[in-house]
């Protein structure tokens, strides 16, 4: 028997397959219980020292377009993120001090802390 996950209209189960004879021709299906749900995304983290700016992918951060330390409003451009030969705007998500937690020419992965906004 093979065990595969399969999702339907965004629910996902858990199926076993059974080959029934030689010719491979008959298949029997047998459907389990529907599978562990998959853990949804969280929010970027609110901490007592303020909100998180996470790196949304890999990349190089190329500018940093404030001063760390400095007063930013929501939806501020604060740095430039190069990934793949293209340059990305990163924006504050809230309205806060900066403290930024890079500094320019860093190569940085998915969900690295950029800076927190406080």
């Amino acid at each position: 028997m093979r065990n595969f996950i399969v999702t339907i209209d965004g629910k996902q189960y858990s199926v076993g397959v059974e080959e029934v004879g030689e010719s491979g021709a008959e298949v029997k299906t047998i459907v389990a219980a529907p599978a562990a749900e998959a853990p949804k995304a969280t929010p970027v983290a609110v901490t007592a020292n303020g909100e998180k700016v996470l790196s949304p992918f890999p990349g190089l951060i190329k500018n940093l377009l404030v001063a760390d330390g400095a007063a930013v409003k929501k939806d501020q451009p604060i740095m430039i993120l190069e990934a793949m030969k293209m340059d990305n705007e990163i924006t504050a998500p809230c309205d806060g001090k900066i403290t930024f937690s890079v500094a320019k020419g860093a190569n940085v992965e998915t969900n690295a802390q950029l800076a927190v906004i406080g």
